[in-house]
């Protein structure tokens, strides 16, 4: 009986998206694209959702296009690799950064190619010590895709990002932590305990509140100071009148209040 390539486990506002190709390191085929995208896809609007984590089950986390079954296609002809990306990869990535609730990838082993920039789409990427991230396009020919162009000279800046991606080296953890690529690295043991902490102080904020946040950041690279000052006021105004900011305040005003001198 053939397993399933992708696990989906939703408890208590978490949807966990597992990648469970472990003897292909987790490697992406159709399938599994169909299924991820699907997933991300489906949750989007969701209102019991309020988080998501990506992981992948084994010693990988995801080594991006499964090369075999590109050898496959290349004995029928010459696949179109932009075609596959606009209805796949490009898709899921898209529905990541889409999605209104956090996003966390826990890295736990090698992450190259399309998977890289996967784990690189989420809002947050914490990465066992033993990981790596590769950008491995140039050795098969090809250029990082998947976001990783956009990705890359954001998060790391013009020199390393063309240092990763024309020479496509290994970068471990501690030094895409040190860099600003990754938001933490932790030892290899401690990977499951960090991500909880990471999901229980993301549930304790509201969802509103996070769904701005991300909105803001997202727009941030389009935008002037002008235009980018507009977009905060406009989504301040919406919290402002929420319930969860009065109660906010109540709780800062009795807390100060508790403190002061009788």
């Amino acid at each position: 009986m053939t397993e399933e390539p992708l696990l989906l486990e939703r408890r208590d506002g978490v949807v966990r998206l597992t990648l469970n190709r472990p003897a292909r390191l987790n490697c992406v085929d159709r399938e599994l694209n169909r299924r991820l995208r699907e997933a991300l896809e489906g949750l989007a609007g969701d209102p019991g959702v309020r988080a998501v984590v990506l992981s992948g089950r084994g010693r990988a986390f995801c080594t991006g296009q499964d090369l075999r079954e590109r050898h496959a296609d290349l004995q029928q002809g010459t696949p179109d690799l932009g075609a596959a990306l606009s209805g796949g990869f490009n898709r899921i990535v898209g529905a990541i950064r889409a999605l209104e609730v956090p996003v966390v990838a826990a890295v736990n082993g090698i992450a190259a190619g399309a998977g890289a920039n996967l784990a690189l789409a989420c809002d947050l990427v914490l990465a066992a010590r033993s990981a790596r991230f590769v950008q491995s396009f140039a050795e098969v020919g090809l250029l990082p895709d998947s976001g990783g162009t956009w990705s890359l000279p954001r998060l790391v800046g013009e020199a390393r990002a063309r240092g990763l991606a024309l020479l496509a080296e290994p970068l471990d953890a501690a030094r895409a932590e040190q860099w600003g690529l990754i938001w933490r690295c932790v030892d290899d043991d401690a990977l499951e305990d960090a991500t909880a902490a990471l999901l229980a102080t993301l549930l304790a904020k509201p969802r509103a509140t996070l769904a701005a946040i991300k909105a803001a950041l997202a727009a941030s690279p389009g935008h002037g100071l002008a235009a980018q000052l507009e977009l905060e006021a406009a989504l301040q105004s919406g919290l402002g009148r929420a319930p969860d900011y009065r109660a906010a305040v109540e709780r800062f005003v009795a807390a100060r209040a508790a403190k002061e001198p009788r």
